[in-house]
């Protein structure tokens, strides 16, 4: 799918005197379908025995009766995300109209609604987009300002980046992007392959760049897409280290794969113990963007990446353990994150780690009982194998000090109990700073990729008090997604913190099966936001 930018400086349509030259303009365009969004009041006024002018009246004049004819047969609507479709036919070519469909959608009642919405933006998106795909249009040309609603422009590079994830979303087939492997072979391609946002000068500078992110993200999220739904025996800890490393060789993102004796060598017990059980070696990749001035502290993005999760000696139950394979969504989403921020050039210091490994049983997998000793030089008993993304954490929690970060999030497929907690809407987000906080809720809500807080109070760290060891890595069944977070926040006082479980949220089941790439928007706009 590719996405690009178009300014026409009079496509003005906003004001009654310019709205015929406007719609000239875009009607003027070779393109195989021109969106056009409007609202029920344009509907209500064009209805209206004597309407002269307005947005459909104008429109229908420009197209020999087009409109009129729709809303004589009941396909113009004033319900929001409603569409109506429109054929070229002879008569357009009299008014020099080369666009070959005109796909209008509309609003809905604005003046009921007039603070910006961007989840009702979103179900008028998704629906026209739905119409764009599938079917004969190969490219359209959509024009931004309509959809506007009267609210301010700087609102438009959400709206505009919030469509091209949809649309990204809508024309991902992971046969396709993987056709070396054919694991897949009747996969094809959307059609719908080109979208083009067409603006004025009031909107071009927003626009020009919100595309330009929109398209990274995209590129983020397929990315961390194609990580998760490859196949285990493909995607190892192994193949996550390549991956990073083909992406410094695309990008200028410097890249650093370190292996078990480096990993030994750095004292990192926990990980290791994680990792013992499985033939496949551990890696420990660390992804650099140095964007920022010199010295300037870093964002630092941690990614859980098992890229399979038996359980281990406390071996999981056999129904849906092959979307084991996705335990390793929190590192595709770094990386995809990483990725995107090497495509945008952003001017700021990130930096991407992510420990890897498998949680297999065998011999030498470790018991439950174990204790083990952290790189923090915390001790660690070890009550539960399958609780084993926090032991693999917990030392790249501790291995990041050495960046003075200006703030560490760690993402993690981390538990099961978030999933009970919030479903499969919004992320987990675990922090004492209020600040962090603020702004991550303010990405998800900007991009549709939500979080949610979760407590992190002092009182759940009773439950992982241990007999014998520092700490124990679980807390029993009550509260097990904050007992998981308070875990890992015993290894982070050194820096601003936040935790995030996308359990529920980093890829679907069922008929839907396979990675959503989130949350590589939230992140994403994240750090557009520092």
């Amino acid at each position: 799918m590719q996405f690009s930018s178009k300014i026409f400086s009079k496509a003005d349509i906003s004001h009654p005197k310019q709205l015929k030259a406007g719609l000239s303009t875009l009607l003027a365009q070779s393109t195989d379908c021109l969106v056009l969004a409007y609202s029920k009041l344009d509907l209500e006024a064009f209805g209206a025995p004597k309407a002269k002018s307005g947005l459909l009246s104008e429109l229908d004049l420009l197209l020999g009766g087009s409109v009129t004819h729709a809303n004589l047969v009941g396909d113009l609507d004033g319900q929001s995300a409603s569409v109506c479709n429109l054929r070229a036919d002879k008569s357009w070519a009299l008014s020099g109209t080369k666009a070959k469909r005109i796909l209008l959608i509309c609003l809905g009642d604005t003046a009921k609604a007039p603070e910006r919405n961007l989840n009702a933006y979103s179900k008028i998106a998704r629906a026209a987009l739905k119409q764009l795909s599938g079917g004969s249009i190969q490219n359209a040309l959509w024009f931004v300002p309509s959809f506007a609603m009267g609210h301010r422009v700087d609102f438009i590079a959400e709206e505009v980046r919030l469509t091209i994830q949809y649309a990204g979303d809508q024309a991902y087939r992971f046969g396709v992007r993987q056709p070396a492997l054919k694991f897949k072979a009747k996969d094809k391609a959307d059609t719908f392959n080109y979208l083009t946002f067409a603006g004025n000068d009031a909107c071009a500078k927003e626009m020009r760049a919100a595309v330009l992110e929109g398209a990274a993200i995209v590129e983020g999220m397929h990315l961390a897409k194609d990580l998760g739904n490859l196949p285990p025996n493909i995607c190892t800890p192994t193949y996550l280290g390549k991956t990073a490393q083909g992406l410094s060789k695309k990008t200028g993102l410097k890249v650093e794969v370190l292996g078990r004796k480096q990993i030994e060598a750095l004292g990192m017990g926990s990980f290791l113990s994680v990792a013992q059980g499985s033939d496949m070696p551990p890696q420990f990749i660390v992804m650099r963007h140095q964007g920022g001035k010199v010295g300037e502290a870093p964002i630092v993005l941690v990614g859980k990446g098992i890229t399979f999760d038996t359980g281990g000696i406390s071996l999981k139950p056999g129904e849906a353990m092959d979307e084991m394979k996705y335990d390793m969504c929190g590192a595709a989403s770094v990386i995809g994150t990483m990725y995107t921020a090497a495509l945008l050039k952003l001017k700021k210091n990130v930096i991407g780690v992510i420990p890897t490994c498998e949680n297999m049983p065998s011999g030498q997998a470790t018991r439950p009982g174990d204790i083990v000793k952290s790189m923090s030089g915390q001790t660690i008993e070890i009550l539960n194998t399958d609780a084993e993304g926090r032991l693999i954490l917990c030392d790249a929690l501790t291995y990041v000090e050495r960046f003075k970060p200006k703030a560490v999030i760690d993402v993690a497929t981390l538990t099961g109990a978030c999933i009970i907690a919030l479903g499969h809407v919004h992320s987990g987000v675990f922090s004492d700073d209020e600040g962090l906080v603020s702004a991550l809720t303010k990405a998800g809500c900007a991009s549709l990729d939500t979080v949610w807080r979760l407590p992190l109070d002092a009182a759940y760290h009773e439950q992982l008090k241990s007999n014998f060891a520092d700490v124990a890595n679980i807390g029993g069944r009550p509260a097990g997604s904050v007992t998981a977070a308070c875990f890992l926040s015993r290894f982070t006082e050194k820096y601003k913190w936040a935790h995030l479980d996308i359990a529920g949220t980093a890829w679907k089941s069922g008929a839907a099966k396979g990675a959503t790439g989130r949350p590589v928007p939230l992140l994403v706009n994240y750090l557009l936001g520092q």
